[in-house]
């Protein structure tokens, strides 16, 4: 996506330990027309999965997930990072933040998520995959087929998307950066 990759080349920033900063327009101040974009193009190349339903993990997934549910017509859920007292028949699984470098505890409510269900996972970045990873296990304990996984940004140069790949999961990726190396942004095919 095109749009997508010139937004990183232009506003991004690359951190030290393979960081690549874009809350100026991804995970904090948000381009809503670059979102739409993103979501347009998340649709498209998910049309065929045969999804009822996405998925994604507070609070930075919300924003690509709603606006693909947006386009596509379909409920968007969203695995919270602390249970609600109101939560009943709690799904839940643990997540390691690279960023944050903490584990965090997510959960979905059984209610909205079931046998029968086609989720499609929708995230701001697929690093390591440890998000993924805590979505694939919400997904069996529910009974629900992942029927794929659409990403903003895949740092190719971690280990997520092998993983996910290996699993026969299908992972589609926007933007794919292909190193940080130097505190420079390589993106694939660049």
């Amino acid at each position: 996506m095109n749009l997508l990759e010139e937004r990183i080349l232009r506003d991004g920033r690359c951190l030290d330990g393979g960081l690549l900063k874009v809350d100026g327009f991804i995970n904090h101040q948000m381009d809503p027309a670059l979102m739409m974009e993103a979501a347009k193009e998340l649709a498209r190349r998910f049309a065929d999965s045969g999804a009822n339903k996405i998925l994604t993990i507070e609070a930075s997934g919300i924003a690509p997930a709603i606006m693909t549910g947006y386009v596509t017509g379909l409920p968007v859920v969203f695995a919270k990072k602390k249970k609600p007292s109101t939560m009943a028949d709690v799904l839940a699984a643990s997540v390691y933040s690279f960023t944050k470098q903490r584990t965090y505890d997510i959960c979905v409510s059984g209610e909205f998520l079931g046998r029968g269900d086609r989720l499609l996972f929708i995230d701001d970045f697929l690093a390591n995959g440890n998000a993924a990873k805590g979505i694939i296990s919400l997904a069996e304990q529910a009974g629900a087929e992942l029927v794929g996984m659409g990403f903003l940004v895949e740092k190719a140069f971690q280990q997520g998307g092998d993983y996910l790949r290996g699993k026969g999961i299908r992972v589609e990726s926007l933007a794919v950066i292909e190193s940080l190396d130097d505190c420079k942004i390589r993106l694939k095919g660049q």
